[in-house]
C-alpha cells in the first residue's frame, strides 16, 4: 500500500513539473512574440515620425513659398505700370474707396483699377461740385477723360459757352492749374444731324472746334490756365458713344470731352484732391 501510493506521488509529481515547463515555455514564446511586435512597432513608430517630420518640412516649405509669392504680387501690385504707392496714398486712397459705389468697386480687380477709381471719385466731388448729373469721370491709363453733356456749357445748336458753366470750368481750371506738368485736351463732339441751313456755322466740323476753342479761351483767358497746356480739337459727328436715332442717344453724343494727360510722375497727386 505504501509502495502504491509513493509511486503514485512520484507519477503526480513528476507530471506536475511537466505541465509547468510547457506552461514556462508557452509564456517565454509569448513574451519573445511581444518583444519582437515591440520591436516592429517600435521601428514603425520611427519610420512614421520620420515621415511626418519629413511632411511638416514640406508644408513649412510651401507655406515659406505661398507666403514668398504673396509678398512678390503686393510689390508687382505696388510697382505696376503707374508707380510704387507711398503709404500716405495708400492710405488717403482706401478712405476714398469707402465712399466708392460699392458696384463699381467690386468690378475693381488691380491696384491701378483702384487708384482710377479713387482719382476719378475725387475729380466728380472737386469738378462735380456734389453735381454730377451730366459729368462723366474715368481714368485709362492715367488718362483722366471727362465728359461734360453740351446742355452744361451751351445753348442748343450754339458755340457760345453759357455763363451757367463758369463755375464747372472754374473747378476744371483748379484742377489744371494744380499740376504744372498736365496738358488738357479739349474735345468738341456733336450728333449727326446737320447744322441750320444758311447759318454761321458751315457743318459740324465748325461747331465741334467752335466748341473747343470757346471753352480752351475761357480756360485760357478768364482761368488763367497756361495755353501752352491747352489743345483743342473737333470730332465732329464721328465719334458718337450712343446712336443717333432717338433724341436721347443724340444727347449723348452732343458733349464735350476733357482729357487730363499727367506727368506719370503727378498723377497719384490727384488722390489728394479732398485734402487740398
Amino acid at each position: 500500500m505504501k509502495l502504491r501510493f509513493a509511486v503514485f506521488i512520484l507519477g503526480a509529481t513528476i507530471f506536475t513539473s511537466c505541465v509547468s515547463k510547457k506552461k514556462y515555455v508557452a509564456l517565454e514564446e509569448d513574451y519573445n512574440q511581444t518583444r519582437s511586435s515591440l520591436q516592429k512597432t517600435q521601428v514603425e513608430k520611427e519610420e512614421l515620425e520620420g515621415r511626418l517630420n519629413a511632411i511638416e518640412e514640406r508644408v513649412a516649405d510651401y507655406n515659406d513659398r505661398i507666403n514668398s509669392l504673396r509678398d512678390d504680387n503686393r510689390n508687382r501690385l505696388e510697382m505696376n505700370d503707374l508707380t510704387a504707392l507711398s503709404e500716405a496714398n495708400k492710405e488717403q486712397m482706401r478712405e476714398t474707396l469707402k465712399n466708392v459705389d460699392p458696384e463699381k468697386l467690386r468690378n475693381a480687380r488691380t491696384l491701378e483699377d483702384s487708384i482710377n477709381l479713387a482719382v476719378s471719385y475725387n475729380l466728380e466731388q472737386q469738378i462735380g461740385d456734389g453735381n454730377n448729373e451730366g459729368i462723366d469721370i474715368s481714368v485709362d491709363k492715367t488718362v483722366v477723360m471727362i465728359n461734360v453733356s453740351d446742355k452744361l456749357l451751351f445753348r442748343s445748336g450754339s458755340h457760345r459757352v453759357s455763363r451757367d458753366a463758369y463755375p464747372l470750368l472754374e473747378r476744371l481750371a483748379e484742377v489744371i492749374n494744380s499740376e504744372p506738368s498736365m496738358e488738357v485736351m479739349v474735345e468738341g463732339h456733336t450728333d449727326s444731324q446737320t447744322v441750320v441751313e444758311n447759318s454761321y456755322l458751315e457743318d459740324n466740323w465748325d461747331l465741334s472746334v467752335r466748341r473747343a476753342t470757346g471753352i480752351v479761351r475761357l480756360l485760357q483767358d478768364r482761368f488763367n490756365v497756361n495755353p501752352e497746356k491747352l489743345i483743342a480739337a473737333g470730332r465732329s459727328s464721328y465719334a458718337p458713344i450712343a446712336g443717333n436715332e432717338t433724341a436721347e442717344d443724340r444727347a449723348k453724343n452732343r458733349r464735350t470731352r476733357i482729357l487730363i494727360l499727367p506727368n506719370l510722375d503727378k498723377f497719384l497727386a490727384l488722390l489728394d484732391a479732398e485734402q487740398n
